[in-house]
């Protein structure tokens, strides 16, 4: 398989300027680009451009794949709705780093996997992915978390590290959270043992008195900035920045028990020992249902023997009729009805019969060298031969 990568950006906050595109352009001429979107793949060239510092100059979002196993997200969010040191408490290793540039706080996913033969051309991964960037300026950092998990997937951590706080619904991911963990190979088993002590997201309602007490009780100078800036209208990601400070205010639900955060290897081992009793109960589903499927085709073999039985004269008839056909076709079909009457003269001890009657004949169709070719072939052979 000859070589391929798949590039894709996407500017999500504010579109590309049209100096900005002829920039792009200037490093591809046939990608595809937008004032939102610059998509290209390459089989034999190469990518001119710099991702890291598109991202930090151009785009809100990047994915990377290439066809001999490395998968990469890039997103970028404004620092005033992801705090840096919360996001490098997730993003901890080389498969999940986090940093900041220009009042922007930049993830950087990365998966390796040279094993995974699956092809794939990247297309549609991004668009799955993108809703990950408003969840996570609204305060839902399961993305985080997972991607921690990736960094003690991938031994970047070490086994006595401590898990950081696992964040509400993580039992119960939304689907740009089943792309990411697809997306980036997390193990199944390892998000289920992690998903344990995650207690369930009871989302806090945005409307009505619940914001109406929270914004009542604010200082009247963070009141009047609130509305500045809404005024103002230039933040994108206004609305989901005063929805997580409102979520922030709300109670919520602590671990479940009062359990001490976990290992790293505490986790990867209850993981294991999840996949493993996994596979052990997949094996014995196989093993009943191969049994099962086994019995029933021992089943149907005995109807259709007792059924020949009754048939058994008609059958010799039909043989000789296929035979007479001369066509080759016609003798496969033959050859297996008398491999069929065979089994069952041997079943009902009569072998000897069986025998008889198929030298006789053997002997009127002598002269039939492809159909004796095809008997001798099935194992059919007189005691003459």
């Amino acid at each position: 398989m000859s070589e391929y990568q798949y590039y894709e950006f996407q500017a999500i906050d504010r579109p590309l300027a049209e100096r900005e595109m002829h920039e792009l352009r200037s490093y591809s001429t046939r990608a595809t680009i937008t004032a939102t979107r610059f998509v290209n793949h390459y089989e034999w060239g190469s990518f001119k451009g710099s991702p890291s510092t598109w991202m930090e100059k151009y785009f809100d979002a990047f994915l990377y794949l290439a066809n001999w196993g490395t998968h990469e997200l890039v997103l970028r969010l404004p620092r005033q709705v992801l705090d840096l040191d919360t996001a490098k408490r997730y993003c901890c290793g080389k498969a999940a780093s986090a940093r900041a540039k220009s009042g922007f706080v930049l993830l950087e996913f990365l998966s390796e996997d040279e094993e995974d033969g699956d092809w794939d051309d990247g297309s549609g991964w991004l668009s799955s992915l993108i809703p990950l960037r408003a969840d996570l300026a609204a305060g839902d950092y399961r993305a985080l978390y997972l991607a921690w998990l990736l960094c003690a997937q991938t031994g970047a951590l070490k086994d006595h590290a401590t898990e950081p706080p696992v964040p509400a619904g993580l039992g119960n991911l939304t689907a740009p959270l089943k792309a990411l963990a697809d997306f980036l190979r997390i193990d199944d088993d390892l998000i289920t043992i992690a998903a344990t002590r995650s207690p369930e997201a009871v989302e806090p309602s945005a409307s009505g008195r619940e914001v109406e007490h929270w914004l009542a009780a604010l200082p009247d100078a963070e009141k009047t900035r609130w509305l500045l800036r809404f005024a103002r209208g230039s933040e994108p990601h206004l609305r989901a920045e005063f929805l997580r400070r409102f979520r922030e205010s709300c109670p919520t639900r602590p671990y479940r028990g009062s359990e001490a955060p976990r290992t790293v290897g505490e986790l990867l081992e209850v993981a294991k020992q999840r996949a493993e009793e996994r596979g052990r109960k997949e094996a014995e589903r196989a093993a009943k249902e191969r049994a099962r499927r086994e019995q029933e085709a021992v089943e149907a073999r005995k109807r259709y023997f007792a059924d020949l039985a009754q048939r058994e004269a008609q059958v010799w008839h039909e043989v000789e009729v296929l035979i007479s056909t001369k066509q080759p076709g016609k003798y496969d079909m033959a050859v297996k009805l008398l491999g069929d009457l065979r089994e069952l003269g041997l079943h009902q001890g009569r072998a000897d019969d069986f025998e008889t009657r198929f030298l006789q004949l053997c002997e009127e169709h002598a002269k039939k060298p492809s159909l004796i070719e095809r008997l001798k072939k099935a194992g059919l052979t007189a005691k003459t031969w």
